[in-house]
């Protein structure tokens, strides 16, 4: 951080944050906040003089609260720049001023309570991501003891506590009575696959974390014996299996197994565990001075605000979706902004290292580029047929189209730069007004009417976004995988672009079924277009119903690129839906679903 702090083409800005972003890659315009630190950073030279006057003591958060610090405080000691700040929530000194010993004391004078936060404008063309993670608070799982037993701590605040910039200067004790522990238990994948509390997923740092704590605590303090509990250690890496081995050597214990009930010795403080080793299939009982426990990580819990500013998207596990996971892992679906480290996924400081050093270099293509090539996929707008109505503004999910002015008569434009071609403005304009550069209307209608053109009833059209279920189909055809010849298959980027007037075109034409396919919610490779994907095709239903149509005859499935099996599946579904469609249902649809103008015009023959 003193390295960035000091390069001369690296503007570092801290206690700041990101209040809004605009424009598209190459030409953003990103707003921050600045906020007041109530002393002057330039001035500042860091004397502590203003700590050691300051009467209010707090909880520090930089040492998980085993230490205090005053109002005025330095936020670590690495910090950049090595400046005090002040805890205005804390401080005495303002609104009204009751104590001000602080500004006595500083010499330069660099107090200042009327500072306000200050907003900048940055113009950049390209954004990195690079926001961290949370970690998992095991205090939900009670049988642990985790704030009920002092001596139970986490896998954090253990690091503090044997940290030599920690709050007993690397002097490491246990908390209850500030004596150094003879024998530690570890647990593992606290808040970590686990299916009904905490997170199903791996956070991939936790056992080898563990690993060098038992590694270090023997260099440091041989006579402390350590006890690891897990389910199984996964210690994948270069050298970490070479780690693993030598903390067993050193005489670490490792019990395969999770305990289920941690107790207290009123007595001595200390902790009994029952877990029950699977190795062996016995239960055991431990005792131990001290327990930590390794808890695992966590997507950013306020990143809604930032997901919102730069139309990101989540995985199901809460963190940031990339745009590709094998052939863009550091690029966001929005053009022009990459993700590293933990914002994208929980990893070890290597990784981290190496997405972030990946992200620079995709964000350094950008900017040496001069001009950027766009994929010819992108939407246009006529604006001879456009009727200022808005509704393709409100559901880009790249934000990619200006909004509209009834009044002024301006119509929306597309920003080709932004636009990631997903369809969805096209398909949920009324007015025809919107073409897509590829997959357009016109080619879409024509492979219906192939498709369609003899026997008609025999067939199943499937509309199938190219991301995913297209994906599927492919990954089912390669697998071998028997499934029935029926099925016809329309490719389009994203079940968004799948207009109302496709399928009931395709019932007219005589299709029995039609099924729309997409992306599961969490998985949308364009954020959430596929939600109007539901939204449409459940008034599609209620309009199927209106109209005596039976509503099964349309199907909508989520299938992923990875689900071969169950594309399979569906497609033996919707052929059983087929065969108990009747020639009469069919006749009847096309009759039911023509145009109005067909409709007055059989009316009056």
């Amino acid at each position: 951080m003193m390295d960035v702090g000091r390069h001369p083409k690296v503007e570092l800005m801290t206690f700041s944050e990101v209040e809004s972003v605009s424009g598209y890659v190459g030409n953003f315009k990103v707003v921050v906040r600045k906020k007041a630190t109530y002393v002057n950073n330039k001035e500042c030279t860091a004397c502590a003089e203003c700590a050691k006057v300051c009467p209010v003591a707090v909880p520090d958060e930089f040492q998980m609260g085993f230490s205090s610090r005053k109002a005025v405080y330095l936020p670590f000691p690495q910090a950049v720049p090595s400046s005090y700040i002040i805890d205005m929530k804390a401080c005495l000194g303002n609104n009204p001023i009751a104590c001000a010993k602080c500004l006595d004391v500083c010499e330069k004078k660099c107090i200042d309570f009327d500072m306000q936060d200050e907003l900048v404008t940055l113009e950049v063309g390209a954004i990195i991501v690079a926001i961290g993670n949370d970690v998992y608070d095991p205090t939900e799982l009670d049988e642990y003891g985790y704030r009920s037993f002092p001596n139970v701590i986490t896998s954090m605040e253990f690091e503090r506590l044997i940290c030599a910039g920690g709050p007993t200067e690397g002097h490491f004790i246990r908390p209850g009575d500030r004596k150094r522990p003879k024998s530690i238990g570890f647990i593992q994948c606290v808040g970590s696959r686990s299916q009904k509390r905490g997170n199903p997923y791996c956070s991939n740092i936790c056992c080898m974390n563990t690993i060098k704590d038992t590694v270090l605590l023997k260099d440091h303090y041989p006579e402390i014996q350590s006890t690891v509990f897990y389910m199984d250690i996964r210690a994948f890496g270069k050298g970490f299996e070479d780690l693993y081995m030598k903390s067993k050597a050193e005489g670490v214990k490792y019990v395969r197994g999770l305990p289920g009930e941690v107790e207290e010795d009123p007595a001595t403080g200390n902790l009994i565990v029952t877990v029950e080793n699977t190795t062996t299939g016995k239960i055991e009982r431990h005792e131990f001075e001290m327990l930590v426990l390794s808890v695992g990580l966590l997507a950013r819990q306020d990143s809604a605000a930032l997901r919102h500013l730069l139309t990101l998207s989540r995985t199901s596990d809460g963190f940031l979706m990339e745009s590709h996971p094998k052939l863009k892992p550091v690029d966001a679906p929005t053009r022009g902004v990459y993700l590293a480290g933990c914002a994208e996924s929980p990893k070890d400081v290597k990784d981290s290292v190496t997405q972030a050093s990946a992200a620079a270099a995709r964000a350094n293509i950008v900017l040496s580029a001069g001009r950027i090539a766009v994929e010819a996929i992108t939407a246009h707008i006529d604006p001879d047929l456009c009727k200022y109505c808005g509704l393709c503004v409100k559901v880009c999910p790249y934000k990619a189209i200006t909004p509209t002015d009834r009044k002024a008569k301006i119509p929306p434009r597309v920003i080709e730069a932004a636009c990631a071609g997903c369809g969805t403005c096209g398909a949920e304009c009324p007015f025809g007004a919107i073409e897509m550069h590829h997959f357009n209307d016109a080619q879409i209608y024509a492979q219906i009417d192939a498709m369609l053109e003899n026997k008609p009833e025999e067939k199943v059209v499937v509309f199938a976004c190219n991301w995913c279920s297209y994906a599927g189909g492919d990954f089912a055809g390669i697998s071998r995988l028997q499934y029935p010849t029926s099925n016809r298959v329309i490719r389009t980027m994203c079940s968004g672009r799948v207009k109302e007037e496709f399928v009931l075109y395709a019932f007219r034409r005589g299709a029995p079924i039609v099924l729309v396919s997409g992306c599961h919610f969490a998985d949308c490779h364009y954020i959430n277009a596929n939600r109007q994907t539901q939204i449409r095709v459940e008034k599609l239903w209620d309009k199927l119903e209106k109209a005596g149509v039976r509503p099964e005859r349309l199907q909508l499935e989520w299938i992923s690129a990875a689900e071969g099996q169950k594309y399979a599946e569906v497609m033996r579904a919707v052929e059983e839906l087929r065969k108990k469609v009747t020639p009469e249902e069919i006749a009847f649809a096309k009759s039911a679903l023509a145009p109005k103008k067909a409709k007055e015009a059989a009316a009056v023959s």
